[in-house]
């Protein structure tokens, strides 16, 4: 493929590309030397388990490994410990190293659910490195070094130091190190190009000042969009427990899905699906007819998603499953079920209970108080048939669905 058609591809769905044109010089120098473009990004394995908001990053350095470029993967084993102070107002707590290390692992895994692990030409492996191979070795001289290439000045330029200076709230040293840390990073990987969320840009731009302050090639930062939680608004955070996690039950991912305003169904296919561009035009077109309900492209996306991290048959299946107890209000093949020990542990006369306590035996309520309020607001159902009165009894010799809002279970005797 062209430099050309390869910079089209890549270009496609990023925020900036810098410095301008020179993705496109850089993908033209290396045809002419025919060797492939080194491509970086960096994760700080800051908890278990990668979700969706990673993706973005991980599917375009797909693309590039598809073109037969090196995807230089950074585990931030190092840089994790000192923490990344990018889009906070506030101090980001210090990672102990053993934290770390369980996380880092788990990461490797999920990354290969994205990225080709065994790729064959023109796909090339996938280099993984841990920056405390060199962090971890670096005199206290040789920080002192790296650090005289850059200035206070122009760190506390950078939009979060700068609101955290002017609102007087404390800054750490070691907060300075870090953008210092992964621009060193870039050096040692040779890397070609940076890619990173938007709220990376500064640390991806200081990482060409370092090499090019060392006498090497710059490279080019490419960001990307920031995707947003279960919320549509706040960004997909392990943190704020608004993610949807690649390794995620089916059933829990779909149901994730389906809970996303219908405002970000658009940026969600285009950032974390597979769907190509003549997909995504059709997408765009059904979301702006009003004769077609949103729900239903929300529920081919939970249907894409799953079947992307778990196979066909897991997305068929976590689809029917919503479906018949949602849509259909019918009873899911897999649901839960509770028993007559239960129920008599939580009757005051185990031979004639009362519904409210059937309740409070499948754990859909707390209290007494708390299962009749949810009969009386007509929340309960049994068998499909709705049930007010909070005093009815039921008979415990019988099997039945009990349903409590969204929560359903079956009572086996």
């Amino acid at each position: 493929m062209t430099p050309e058609r390869q910079f089209e591809l890549l270009a496609r769905g990023t925020e900036e590309i810098l410095p301008e044109g020179a993705l496109l010089e850089r993908l033209r120098l290396a045809a002419r030397e025919n060797r492939p473009l080194r491509v970086k990004q960096g994760f700080d394995p800051t908890a278990p388990d990668i979700h969706l908001g990673h993706t973005v990053g991980l599917r375009k350095l797909r693309q590039f490994q598809d073109l037969g470029h090196r995807i230089v993967l950074i585990v931030g084993d190092y840089t994790a410990m000192v923490g990344d102070p990018s889009g906070r107002n506030k101090t980001r707590p210090q990672l102990e190293q053993a934290e770390v290390e369980a996380n880092a692992r788990t990461y490797l895994e999920q990354f290969y659910r994205v990225l080709d692990r065994d790729p064959a030409p023109p796909r090339l492996p996938v280099e993984v490195r841990r920056n405390s191979e060199w962090l971890g070795k670096m005199s206290f001289l040789e920080v002192a070094r790296l650090c005289s290439r850059y200035t206070v000045a122009r760190m506390l330029e950078r939009d979060d130091f700068a609101k955290r200076f002017e609102a007087q709230h404390p800054i750490a040293l070691h907060e300075l190190l870090y953008p210092m840390m992964v621009g060193y990073d870039s050096l040692i990987v040779k890397a070609d190009v940076e890619l990173g969320a938007t709220e990376q840009k500064f640390n991806l731009l200081i990482g060409r000042v370092i090499q090019e302050d060392y006498g090497e090639l710059p490279q080019i930062a490419m960001t990307l969009p920031v995707l947003p939680g279960l919320d549509g608004k706040q960004r997909m955070s392990k943190s704020l427990g608004n993610y949807i996690g690649v390794a995620d039950p089916p059933a829990d991912m779909f149901g994730k899905v389906m809970s996303l305003p219908d405002s970000v169904l658009e940026m969600f296919w285009r950032l974390v699906t597979d769907a190509d561009a003549d997909e995504l035009k059709a997408i765009e077109r059904e979301l702006g007819d009003a004769g077609i309900n949103p729900m239903s492209i929300k529920k081919r996306l939970g249907e894409r998603l799953v079947r992307m991290y778990h196979g066909e048959e897991a997305a068929r299946r976590a689809r029917e499953s919503f479906e018949a107890q949602f849509s259909r209000r019918e009873v899911p093949r897999d649901l839960a079920e509770f028993g007559r020990a239960a129920v008599t542990a939580a009757a005051k006369d185990a031979g004639r209970p009362k519904l409210l306590e059937f309740l409070l035996a499948a754990g859909f309520a707390e209290s007494r108080g708390a299962a009749r309020r949810l009969i009386s607001q007509g929340a309960v159902s049994v068998d499909g048939e709705r049930v007010g009165d909070p005093e009815a009894a039921q008979d415990p010799g019988h099997p039945f669905v009990l349903r409590a809002g969204r929560k359903m279970k079956r009572y086996v005797p």
